[in-house]
């Protein structure tokens, strides 16, 4: 579409989004513990979809659960320890060498990656080290306003 000015965004995966709003409430709550529940009734996702990104925190060491009554889930470290980046890095695929960001969502060859240097793919390689950079500079903490 030419002449179409209107902002386009990263494409992240479901679990990753839903994983930034838990991981945010968590920081939010200051050390209470927080349900999947509340998380799944705040951003409307599923429950059970919400319970499996809370597991895959916990494993993954960002998260921590608490049992029993009032239990739920809490930050395993401090939110201004815990940056976008750290949860980017469990949720979403780490792009291999040489993989073009032009590649299409389907997974076709971008044309671009045959070449011996591509001058497009150094530019979206570039882009992503800097989108990279952002995301680990901003941390949960920073996100909440403390």
């Amino acid at each position: 579409m030419a002449g179409n000015s209107s902002p386009k965004t990263l494409n992240y995966n479901k679990s990753t989004r839903y994983a930034l709003h838990a991981a945010l409430e968590m920081a939010l709550a200051e050390g209470r513990p927080v349900t999947s529940n509340q998380v799944a009734e705040r951003y409307s996702i599923p429950e059970n979809v919400v319970a499996k990104v809370m597991q895959q925190l916990t494993r993954s060491g960002v998260a921590k659960g608490v049992r029993g009554v009032g239990g739920g889930y809490l930050l395993a470290r401090k939110s201004a320890e815990v940056t976008v980046q750290d949860i980017l890095d469990i949720f979403e695929p780490t792009p291999t060498p040489d993989t073009c960001m032009l590649r299409g969502i389907s997974g076709e060859q971008c044309p671009g990656e045959t070449l011996p240097h591509c001058r497009l793919m150094g530019l979206f390689e570039e882009v992503g080290e800097t989108v990279r950079s952002t995301f680990s500079s901003v941390s949960l903490a920073t996100l909440v306003g403390e």
